[in-house]
């Protein structure tokens, strides 16, 4: 392979300031290290933010009656839940899929009284799709085609102050308008860690809800994918083949606050990124600037022979392409130790948000993991380059106007 006159010369002048070089190469690699370290650990803590969703029992996607993104009516039903679901089931790429059919309740116990949304769910499906229904702290959970049973959130029973084995007095709002009466019986109590969340928690089997309300079928159907990079993709064919008048919703669109914190941080990650850059392109322009200066007579000898003001420019962006290069790699090999570690111990945030914490019903853990990955290759190269080569055109230019004979001469230009 053919190495130009150019490269070489850039590497000599590189080599024969050991010491800007080396400096440089920190400046680039430290700024390259803590925009590698950020833009980990906020994708990871984007990750976990859609695995919470996915693992509070939201999914990664929501077959929903059409109108009830914009109406939230626990009323609608499917089109064909029982359909739908079977078609779900047998795709690929589906890790869980699982029908839900919700109301709005008044449970009571004696004089005490609690407003719930019942959940009226398929325990099987329920178990592997949310880790609400696997957090039992007292009892079980329920089981197929068992009637008149219920879970409820420890916070619930605090309120009501009931255990296991009481029967809670039910009221629900039937399709008509009246007024529907039971009784159910407490076989489990749920503690997700998790006050607020616990205080919503009230599930029932899906045949309940349907007595119950008098409405049949499931209300929506949740999703949660082997993989979550694939929810767009996935959301897209299910939407060519569900009957017309359900849509298809993501994650952002069921969880719309929880979306819009995605996109907020997303930013603020871009934010800092572009402060790195900007840091260390003021870093790298002055100490190009002061090597242009410290070679105008060498610049000017170049040009007295011939090179010309583009082979200049080259010769200044090959130097400053090396030096990213040589950036990147420092930024690589000081981020990815802590990179490593925070990918694999995390950072735990339990004194400060405790051991749980839930945020519009989603349930967090309080370690958080970075992402570590391939991709960091090229975003370092894409900082290190980025502020290198646009930090070198202004010395390029200054060398391009450098007037040989003033230069040769010693007298200013």
């Amino acid at each position: 392979m053919k190495i130009s006159l150019t490269t070489k010369f850039a590497v000599r002048t590189l080599g024969r300031s050991k010491r800007r070089t080396l400096l440089s190469v920190i400046g680039v690699g430290i700024g390259c290290a803590v925009a590698l370290f950020l833009s980990a650990f906020m994708r990871g803590a984007n990750e976990m933010r859609v695995q919470g969703i996915a693992d509070s029992g939201f999914g990664h996607l929501r077959i929903a009656p059409g109108g009830w993104e914009k109406s939230r009516e626990n009323a609608l039903r499917l089109q064909d839940g029982r359909a739908e679901l079977e078609t779900v089931r047998a795709m690929e790429g589906v890790k869980v899929a699982a029908p839900h059919a919700r109301s709005t309740a008044l449970l009571a116990f004696g004089t005490r009284v609690a407003g719930v949304e019942l959940l009226g769910v398929d325990p099987p499906a329920e178990q592997a799709i949310s880790r609400v229904a696997r957090a039992m702290s007292e009892g079980r959970y329920l089981n197929p085609g068992h009637k008149g049973m219920t879970v409820i959130g420890s916070t619930i029973a605090e309120r009501l102050e009931v255990e296991l084995d009481d029967d809670l007095f039910l009221t629900v709002v039937r399709e008509g308008g009246e007024m529907e009466y039971a009784m159910l019986r407490i076989v489990g109590i749920v503690n997700t860690g998790s006050r607020d969340l616990d205080a919503t928690i009230c599930h029932v089997t899906l045949e309940d809800v349907q007595q119950f309300t008098g409405l049949n079928g499931a209300g929506e159907i949740t999703i949660t994918l082997d993989t979550a990079r694939k929810v767009e993709q996935t959301a897209s064919y299910l939407r060519t083949v569900i009957p017309e008048g359900d849509d298809v919703l993501t994650w952002k669109e069921v969880r719309p606050a929880q979306g819009a914190d995605s996109k907020s941080d997303q930013a603020f990650m871009n934010l800092f990124v572009g402060i790195v850059v900007v840091v260390v392109m003021l870093g790298i322009t002055s100490a190009q600037l002061t090597a242009i200066l410290e070679r105008r007579r060498e610049f000017a000898v170049l040009m007295a022979l011939g090179m010309k003001g583009i082979q200049v420019i080259r010769l200044v962006l090959v130097e400053a392409a090396a030096l990213g290069i040589l950036g990147a790699t420092a930024g690589l090999l000081l981020a990815m130790p802590l990179v490593y570690y925070t990918a694999t111990t995390g950072i735990n945030f339990s004194a400060i948000i405790g051991e749980g914490t839930s945020m519009s019903g989603v349930l967090f853990d309080p370690v958080m993991y970075s992402d570590m990955g391939l991709w960091m290759i090229p975003r370092a190269l894409f900082v290190a380059l980025i502020s290198t080569l646009i930090a070198a055109l202004y010395p390029a230019w200054y060398a391009v106007k450098i007037d040989p004979t003033s230069a040769l001469s010693l007298r200013e230009a």
